[in-house]
């Protein structure tokens, strides 16, 4: 096969979850130039429809749907949703996720239900629903989304470092589960990537975070959104047809 061919995604079709902006906005824009045709997913239509519109601009095509994840069985509704509208999901990325900034102590237990319902239990409801589907069809790919706090936890994230431990646990062990059945289960971890997320923070001590990302990775920077969408390809394509259950970083280079 030529890598045209491996990464060709024409004829899948891929839901983004959280993809009105930063990483999952990229990673959506990138798998419709592979030939995607991609649900794009935000809390409001507003944010869903711009990320969409930005795909068909470029030629791809684009759905978009709507759906808070915080809410009990979310994670199945949406799946279900996307399935009765446009089809089976051959492609699910998992992006959208909850983080607060606090330490430990400073955690409400409000703060602490919410970043779990968002980053843990629709991830199972998403995979418990989505997975046999694609395991009767013979192809499906999973990129959840991680961080580098995974395995490396700060302590302003504690519960969100957490939680993404606990998602690519859960990846880790469906990924054995379905292996033999052709559907591929991965995680793509960064590090610091400069998105909407940290836009107040920035924008509070601009020199003094700049100065905090340098200190983050040998490259002395944080990352851009666009920077991890060749990973997402590749876990999301032919090109990992051997490779399940891991988790690649994109940090910049870290101890």
């Amino acid at each position: 096969m030529t890598p045209n061919e491996i990464f060709d995604l024409s004829g899948r079709t891929a839901l983004v979850t959280g993809s009105s902006r930063g990483i999952g906005e990229a990673i959506a824009e990138g798998l419709a130039g592979a030939g995607a045709r991609v649900v794009t997913h935000a809390t409001t239509l507003a944010g869903a429809e711009r990320t969409a519109d930005k795909i068909r601009a470029a030629g791809g095509q684009a759905e978009a749907v709507v759906l808070p994840l915080d809410g009990e069985g979310a994670g199945r509704e949406l799946i279900e949703t996307v399935e009765d509208k446009f089809g089976p999901v051959d492609i699910l990325v998992i992006n959208a996720s909850a983080q607060i900034n606090k330490p430990l102590g400073d955690m409400t237990r409000q703060d602490m239900e919410f970043q779990i319902a968002v980053n843990l239990v629709s991830t199972v409801d998403m995979l418990e629903c989505c997975l046999p589907r694609m395991a009767e069809r013979g192809w499906g790919r999973v990129v959840s989304i991680g961080s580098v706090n995974q395995l490396r936890p700060k302590p302003l994230v504690p519960v969100y470092a957490a939680t993404k431990a606990a998602q690519h646990n859960l990846i880790l062990g469906q990924a054995r589960d379905y292996a033999a059945r052709n559907v591929l289960l991965n995680t793509l971890a960064p590090g610091m990537v400069a998105t909407p997320r940290h836009a107040d923070r920035r924008a509070a001590d601009p020199q003094g975070f700049d100065a905090y990302c340098k200190t983050l990775n040998w490259m002395g920077r944080s990352g851009r959104s666009e920077e991890m969408v060749g990973a997402a390809l590749l876990l999301a394509s032919d090109a990992c047809s051997f490779m399940t259950g891991e988790s690649i970083t994109l940090s910049g280079g870290t101890d």
